[in-house]
C-alpha cells in the first residue's frame, strides 16, 4: 500500500479542547463513522480512474479512510488534517502522519502544486469560509488537474436532517455550523468558479448511515463534529438525549437503526 502524509491545514475546522469526550469522538468517527461515506469515496475514485497515475491530497482527511482506499488502488496519497486526535487514528492505519508545523518544514514540505487530484469530501461542512477553503484546494492543483468537493445532498433527500436540526437548535449564542449551507443547486459550482476552478461533471450518491443500534448512532452522529457547539453550551448528555429522540423514527423492528442521505460532488478541472 501507497505510504500517505497528514499534516495540519490552514483552513481549521472549529475543535474542542482535546480533553477525553473529543478524543472519543475522534475514535467513534474512525470505527463507527467513516465507513458511511466510503460510497462517496469510491464513487468519486471509479468516475475518476483513480490509480498508479494519481497524485491525491485530501484536505480534511480526518482519520484516512478515504486515503487507505485510494492507496489501494495504487494512488500516492497525502492528507491534511487540523484535529490532532484524527491525526493520530490516521497513523495508527500505518499513515505517514506529521504535525501542523510540518506544513513549513524543509525537511518535510508539502508542496502547494503538486498533485493532480485535490479531494474535499468533508470539510466544507467544518468551516465558516469555504471559498477559502476551496482556493486553498485550487492552490495545491497541478495544472490539468482536478479538485473535487462534496457536501450533503437536498435536506429533503436526507433522513438525518431532523437529526442535524439537534445541532441548530441547541446552539446557544454561537451559530452551528449549516451542514446544508450548500447543498443547493449551483453552490459547489460557484465555489469552483470564484477559485478559478472549471466545473466539469457532478453527481450524487446514496450514503446510508446504518448503525447496529441506538447508542452506536447516537456516537456516530456526535463524531461529525457538527454537534460541538450544542456540547460546549448544553453539555454531552442534554445533547445526547436529544439526538436519542431524533433518531427513534429511524430505529428498525431489529433495534438497528437506518437513515437513507444523498451526498452531492462537484469535479472541477484545473486550467491549464
Amino acid at each position: 500500500m501507497a505510504s500517505a502524509q497528514v499534516t495540519g491545514t490552514t483552513a481549521q475546522r472549529p475543535h474542542t479542547d482535546g480533553g477525553a469526550g473529543s478524543r472519543g469522538r475522534a475514535r467513534d468517527w474512525a470505527e463507527i463513522q467513516e465507513r458511511m461515506l466510503v460510497p462517496l469515496y469510491q464513487a468519486v475514485y471509479h468516475r475518476l480512474e483513480v490509480g498508479p497515475a494519481t497524485s491525491l491530497l485530501g484536505l480534511g482527511c480526518r482519520s484516512g479512510l478515504a486515503l487507505l482506499l485510494a492507496a489501494e488502488r495504487g494512488a500516492q496519497v497525502a492528507g491534511l488534517e487540523p484535529e490532532e486526535e484524527l491525526r493520530e487514528l490516521a497513523e495508527g492505519r500505518c499513515l505517514r502522519v506529521a504535525d501542523v508545523a510540518g506544513i513549513d518544514r524543509s525537511d518535510h514540505p508539502v508542496p502547494r502544486s503538486a498533485y493532480s487530484l485535490v479531494t474535499v469530501f468533508e470539510q466544507l461542512t467544518y468551516v465558516r469560509d469555504p471559498a477559502r477553503l476551496v482556493a486553498e484546494a485550487a492552490g495545491r492543483t497541478l495544472q490539468g488537474g482536478q479538485v473535487v468537493l462534496a457536501s450533503w445532498g437536498p435536506p429533503e433527500r436526507c433522513e438525518s436532517a431532523p437529526v442535524l436540526e439537534v445541532a441548530r437548535r441547541r446552539s446557544g449564542r454561537t451559530p452551528a455550523l449549516e451542514p446544508f449551507a450548500l447543498s443547493a443547486p449551483g453552490a459547489l459550482e460557484e465555489l469552483c468558479a470564484g477559485a478559478g476552478l472549471r466545473p466539469a461533471g457532478s453527481g450524487r450518491v446514496s450514503c446510508p448511515f446504518a448503525y447496529p443500534e441506538l447508542d452506536s448512532a447516537v456516537r456516530g452522529m456526535l463524531s461529525t463534529g457538527l454537534y460541538e457547539t450544542a456540547i460546549e453550551e448544553w453539555g454531552p448528555a442534554l445533547v445526547a438525549k436529544e439526538l436519542e429522540e431524533a433518531l427513534h423514527p429511524y430505529v428498525r423492528p431489529d433495534a438497528s437503526v437506518r437513515m437513507v442521505n444523498v451526498f452531492r460532488y462537484v469535479v472541477a478541472d484545473q486550467p491549464r
